[in-house]
This record gives C-alpha cells, sequence and structure tokens, in this order.
C-alpha cells in the first residue's frame, strides 16, 4: 500500500548558514558597532541564542534572522521565542528554540484533519511522525493538498512517498 510520512523537521545546515548570514551581517552593520550583539547557533541543543544591547538592536536581529530564514526556504513556524532574559549592563538574551518532530497534540491535530476531510485515507502517530497510507497514491497526493492548504500553527513536511 504506499504511503508517506508527515514530519517537522528543519534543515539544519540551511539554519546553520542563515545564522551565520545574520551574525556576519550584525558585525558589519553600523547601527551595531561597538556593541555587544551576538547571535550562535547551538546545532546539539537546537536552540538560536541572541544578545543584544537593547531592545530596538533585539527587534533588529529577530527581523535579520527571520529574513535569512525565509530566503532560504525554512518555515518561520518552527521557530519558538523565549523569554528575554536582562543581563549585567543591561545586555538582553534571549533562546529561540527550532522546532523538530511533531509532538501528540500536533500529531492528533493533523491526524484529526485527515479524517475530517473524509479522504479515504489511514493517519496513524508513529513517535514524532504521523504516517498516511492509502490504496491509491492519487488519494495521498490529494491527502498532502489539503493539508497544505490547512491552516496549521507549525510546519510540515512530506517525506518517504513509498508506492
Amino acid at each position: 500500500m504506499p504511503s508517506f510520512d508527515i514530519v517537522c523537521e528543519l534543515d539544519m545546515q540551511e539554519v546553520d548558514n542563515a545564522v551565520n548570514q545574520a551574525a556576519k551581517e550584525i558585525a558589519q552593520r553600523f547601527d551595531f558597532r561597538g556593541g555587544k550583539s551576538d547571535l550562535s547557533l547551538d546545532k546539539v541543543a537546537k536552540t538560536v541564542k541572541i544578545v543584544a544591547d537593547d531592545e530596538l538592536k533585539m527587534r533588529s536581529i529577530h527581523q535579520l534572522l527571520e529574513a535569512k530564514l525565509a530566503k532560504r526556504g525554512l518555515d518561520l513556524r518552527a521557530l519558538k521565542y523565549g523569554k528575554e532574559e536582562v543581563g549585567s549592563g543591561g545586555i538582553l538574551r534571549q533562546t529561540v528554540e527550532l522546532k523538530a518532530g511533531l509532538d501528540k497534540e500536533e500529531a492528533k491535530q493533523v491526524t484529526k484533519a485527515i479524517k475530517d476531510s473524509k479522504l479515504k485515507v489511514q493517519a496513524q502517530i508513529q513517535d514524532d511522525e504521523v504516517r498516511v497510507t492509502a490504496k491509491s497514491i492519487d488519494e495521498l497526493q490529494a491527502a498532502i493538498a489539503m493539508l497544505r492548504s490547512a491552516e496549521l500553527k507549525f510546519p510540515v513536511q512530506f517525506t518517504n512517498m513509498r508506492s
């Protein structure tokens, strides 16, 4: 039976490239000169650490990071901004989590959307992904089209299409 998987993952190489480009631009821009603004990626923890001198620079770094990620085709819904912390000297720190994998609630939302669509496909949750099976590839493609048009609050990718 044909099947595919619904996952939520980011290409970490593209994220690394986007963060490096944004950090390079921060180092070169005139409005960030003489400050302690910084941007760094922790690949293992899948987080981006932002350090800024003030609120205005923090917003500029957010816009810069989001622009670089969007330019590389990455979904901005995968970013989860943490709470801003004030450090010594009035420096602001923030951690941005990069979403990896569907949690239980998100997987339930996906399976519910598939079942509500009345398509002749079966969806089952497997750890941090959802496997969708059907008798024909056409039905699977209809399910993919339906999920792309659905307004989910998290990004999804479709992988492992088998016939």
